[in-house]
């Protein structure tokens, strides 16, 4: 699991420690130390894959010798007390690769260091820690002072700055969530202390291996491993104590999670296999945890209580705000205000006057659903002016600066983030009146708890609220999905209607990518020769870049914008982009100016982003401009919307070239062409935003590097990452469409843990009570004839028989067909899987409805074959034939997963047997001089050690049966099981085990 870690601290000579000594043991090298004439030697220590020394611009070449550097250092440093260097240390995500992990760090160091004029001493280490996981970190040794072509100068006060850390911090963190969505790694981490986010767990700062003490070289490290272990059996026994500080943290981010969340989570905040069981069983124990029912995967999904309890207040209030009409405009008003729009040349489709007519119609509640391009904003601006005319105060909120800022420009309310409006009523001022009407754009990336608080504000203060937004464009970050549920639930105006694309097939691809349909649109832009393939990004990158400067050159006077997923692609862009603007002859002269991000060449005619909300200023994160003049001082710049500003450097610095911007900064935004270049860490959300933001034309490309087939692209663009609510599986109405969708029948699912409660002996009795949960339609036969989810009073399926035929024939006969469909439903998604595409929504809704058949025909069928389908495929392909006898022997593996499921003991017997049967044909294998057979079975070995990392019930029941597995030598007691069983073997790596 990857953990956030960033650590600062100042190697000096007042604390005994050397430069010298500090970057030998860093680097693992041998170094002479000529200020005290003694050799550093600590070429043995393991695990260092990666140092570097990296040299700003104008340095001399000699102090990248790392020798001459330190030696320089110490050199010049002649107090006794001297600061030498400042170390950063941080965390790489155990997830990447060496390479991956390297590249990271590199990276991180170049652009935080080393553009701003500082030397870094980069060191990667790659230590495994007693558990055998991996603990990847970096440590970057820094100069202090400024350095030229002569040598060392000054020191720079600047960079001892307290606000620095905190930088370093937020931009570690950016950097590495942005790498990860790059690499499709489903992680993320946090920069802010667990005490900002309300978690009440201490961090766990201390990483890596052991950091030895050595007397009198000034290396005065703590055992890093002992103080993160200390760290974690601390948290381990406050998560015992109150497992509620776990959940909590949990659902910072999802509103609902797994039994595999909660074992990462116990993992990472434990010590040792016991206290992982406790911390496990405190929080399946919690009275705090709530269990939902099963999601469209077949995983059991949880939520907590104060989740809950935070999506009731949240509903509690649309309700109450839904209901009460406090806020009408008459029509006169709204007449006018139709009729200034008509002056200005703006006449409002037919969907654009309803909604118009929803959000002025009185009620307190307004929701407005459209898709990207359908002119929201222009239909609001109408609104304003009906509401102002009947005297209303108008304001607007979002998440983001750039939307708040779009959102005033399109439709003229002031606007401002929903942060700075919180913070406003934090300190007493803006408080909402029953004379308010806020609108909140973009509603679908604010996370449950904040819209909760606004609308709890609101509902109390009496002021209208109107929700506009798209739930299929860009995910909140926070956990929920607020904005879907409250439409879901209340309903609202609905604009399809895309108006911001000129040509029709445009429009319809828009559509298409709102409605899931992505391979639609994909296939639209390419029959119009906008989708474009190079071999690498690389090269992709260059096309792009050549097309456009060819379009700018063409369309001088159109707006355009280049568009990806991260910050790192953002900056080749933008550099490859100003390039061509130079080769062109359309920059003036160059000024090197110090900004936030580092050193950059910005001259008169280069496009730029602001990047930080700045009211003097009149900007937002994310307003883009032109500049008119600039020196090392100041700036001059006209933004996109017409208004010139100035501003010295050492004021405001937060900027940085604006030809490229990431996805999620464009959310909102409206050009005549937009340029895109697709990276893995795309989804349907991301690609939706990307490409429906032009007027005129979009250019997609790719290199095949990252996409081996536009069907891989359409694959992961059309990647449903949509978050949940614990209402989804908790609400019968209205949102129980939703959550039959994925998997959840809400009725049923009561009656299964009714039943669970109950004595065996009542649970006949009773099920006739059970069916008075049912209502009518309930039970639509499916499509192979089996009336489902009703029971009869026996507490089995009804079945429909044939004239004549024995009851438990019937249901034999029934348990057979739902079987049957399951696995034609399951081959069928496997056959897509083969193809290298995605199953179709018709093929994953008939695996859910097949899924509900067999469950009700046999209780937890489905899973129980779907896990002997995934260690056989095959027997799905047999079962779905129809064939009796084909389909037999996975009968017989579905019985013995279903005994195996009801007794945990038998999926422990069965490991030892598979492991021993594994053992002896390895050994055979090598006997024979099969040594690729050899090697098969040692892999496969392998593996079953490391799937005890993601099992610890399975890890727990082996505990006492490590004889058996073969494991004779004393562990330390903190090592983990699998750790043990591939050490006693000698399984090397496998595919996931690191000795």
């Amino acid at each position: 699991m990857a953990i956030y870690h960033l650590h600062v601290k100042v190697i000096g000579r007042k604390a005994g420690s050397s430069a010298v000594a500090s970057a030998a043991y860093r680097s693992a090298s041998r170094m002479r130390d000529e200020r005290i004439d003694r050799v550093q030697d600590f070429s043995n220590k393991r695990g260092v894959v990666h140092s570097e020394i990296m040299l700003p611009e104008g340095a001399p070449e000699h102090l990248g010798d790392r020798e001459r550097l330190w030696n320089d250092v110490e050199a010049f440093e002649v107090r006794k007390d001297a600061q030498l260097a400042r170390e950063v240390e941080f965390a790489i995500p155990r997830e990447m690769t060496q390479a991956q992990g390297i590249e990271l760090a590199r990276d991180f160091a170049q652009a935080e260091f080393v553009d701003q004029g500082m030397i870094a001493d980069v060191n990667v280490h790659w230590d495994m820690a007693e558990d055998g996981s991996p603990k990847p970190h970096a440590h970057v040794m820094l100069t202090m002072r400024s350095v030229d072509e002569n040598g060392f100068g000054p020191k720079v006060r600047d960079w001892n700055r307290t606000e620095m850390v905190e930088r370093w911090r937020e931009r570690w963190a950016e950097h590495v969530n942005e790498r990860l969505a790059e690499l499709d790694i489903d992680a993320r981490i946090d920069h802010r202390s667990l005490e900002a986010q309300g978690i009440g767990l201490e961090p766990q700062s201390q990483i890596g291996a052991p950091a030895q003490r050595i007397e009198g070289e000034g290396i005065e490290a703590a055992d890093r491993a002992d103080m993160h272990r200390e760290i974690a059996r601390n948290n381990g026994a406050r998560i015992i104590a109150d497992p509620s500080v776990a959940l909590d943290a949990i659902t910072q981010q999802q509103s609902t999670f797994t039994r595999r969340d909660m074992a990462k989570f116990a993992h990472r905040h434990s010590d040792g296999i016991e206290q992982f069981n406790e911390v496990m069983g405190a929080m399946r124990g919690s009275p705090d945890l709530v269990e939902l029912g099963q999601d469209g995967r077949g995983e059991d999904r949880f939520t907590t209580r104060n989740m809950i309890e935070a999506e009731q207040r949240l509903h509690r209030a649309a309700e109450m705000m839904a209901v009460k009409e406090r806020h009408e405009v008459n029509d006169t008003h709204r007449d006018m205000a139709l009729a200034r729009a008509e002056q200005r040349g703006l006449v409002l489709s037919g969907e654009q006057a309803d909604a118009l007519a929803h959000v002025t119609d009185g009620r307190d509640l307004g929701i407005v659903v459209g898709y990207a391009g359908t002119g929201k904003s222009a239909m609001l601006g109408v609104a304003r002016e009906a509401w102002e005319a009947a005297g209303f105060e108008v304001c607007g909120v979002a998440l983001s600066g750039i939307a708040a800022e779009n959102l005033e420009g399109g439709s003229g309310i002031a606007s401002r983030t929903i942060a700075s409006m919180e913070h406003g009523w934090g300190q007493g001022h803006d408080m909402l009146t029953s004379r308010d009407v806020l609108v909140i754009d973009e509603a679908g990336m604010v996370g449950t708890r904040q819209l909760e608080r606004v609308l709890s504000h609101a509902a109390e203060a009496g002021a209208k609220v109107v929700l506009v937004g798209d739930p299929q464009q860009l995910q909140s970050i926070e956990a929920g999905a607020a904005f879907r549920s409250i439409h879901e639930r209340h309903g609202g105006a609905e604009i399809g209607e895309v108006r911001r694309q000129r040509e029709d097939w445009q429009r319809d691809a828009t559509r298409d990518l709102a409605t899931g349909r992505t391979g639609n649109a994909i296939a639209a832009y390419d029959r119009h020769g906008m989708m474009h393939a190079a071999e690498t990004r690389e090269q992709a990158r260059g096309d792009l870049i050549d097309r456009w400067g060819r379009d700018r050159q063409a369309s001088p006077d159109a707006s355009r914008i280049i568009l990806t997923h991260t910050n790192a692609e953002v900056r080749e862009l933008n550099e490859a982009a100003r390039d061509r603007m130079r080769t062109a002859g359309d920059l003036g002269e160059d000024v090197r100016v110090t900004v936030e991000r580092g050193d950059r060449n910005f001259a008169s005619g280069d496009r730029v982003m602001f990047l930080q909300n700045e009211r003097g200023l009149g900007v937002k994160n994310g307003t883009l401009g032109t500049i008119e003049q600039v020196s090392s001082e100041s700036m001059t710049v006209q933004t996109d919307d017409g208004r010139g500003i100035s501003f010295d450097l050492k004021d405001y610095d937060r900027i940085d070239h604006g030809y490229a911007a990431t996805i999620h900064k464009a959310q909102g935004m409206t050009v005549d062409r937009t340029h895109v270049l697709a990276t893995p860490g795309m989804d349907a959300h991301g690609s939706y935003v990307a490409l429906s933001r032009h007027r005129d034309g979009m250019d997609l490309h790719y290199g095949r590097d990252d996409f081996t087939s536009q069907d891989k692209l359409i694959n992961t663009l059309s990647r449903d990452r949509a978050k949940d609510m614990a209402t989804d599986y908790e609400q019968i109405d209205p949102a129980q469409d939703y959550a039959e969708r994925r998997g959840i029948t809400f009725r049923a699912r009561v009656a299964q843990i009714m039943r669970r409660l109950m004595p065996e002996r009542l649970r006949d009795a009773v099920d006739g009570m059970l069916d008075g949960l049912r209502q009518p339609g309930d039970a639509a036969p499916g499509a192979d004839g089996v009336r489902r989810p009703e029971r009869e009073r026996t507490g089995k399926p009804v079945v429909e028989r044939q004239i004549g035929e024995d009851p438990e024939a019937a249901l034999r006969r029934a348990r057979g067909r739902a079987f049957v469909r399951h696995a034609r439903a399951v081959d069928a998604v496997f056959k897509a899987q083969d193809r290298g595409i995605s199953a179709t929504p018709e093929q994953v809704q008939e695996l859910h409805e097949a899924r509900a058949g067999f469950d009700d025909m046999r209780p937890h069928g489905s899973r129980d074959a779907e896990a002997v389908y995934k260690r056989n495929p095959g027997f799905a392909a047999d079962v779905a034939s129809g064939d009796a006898d084909r389909a037999l022997p996975a009968r017989r593996a579905l019985q013995l997963e279903t005994e195996m499921r009801q007794n945990p003991d038998l999926r422990a017997d069965r490991f030892v047997e598979r492991f021993r049967d594994l053992r002896q044909t390895g050994d055979r294998q090598y006997a024979a001089g099969n040594y690729s057979g050899y090697k098969a079975a040692r892999a496969e070995m392998g593996n079953m050690a490391m799937s005890l990392e993601r099992d610890p019930q399975m890890e727990s029941l082996l505990e006492g049966r490590k004889k058996q597995l073969g494991i004779d030598m004393d562990f330390d007691s903190g090592m983990r099981l699998g750790r043990q069983l591939a050490l006693s073997h000698g399984l090397g790596r496998g595919r996931g085990i690191g000795l």
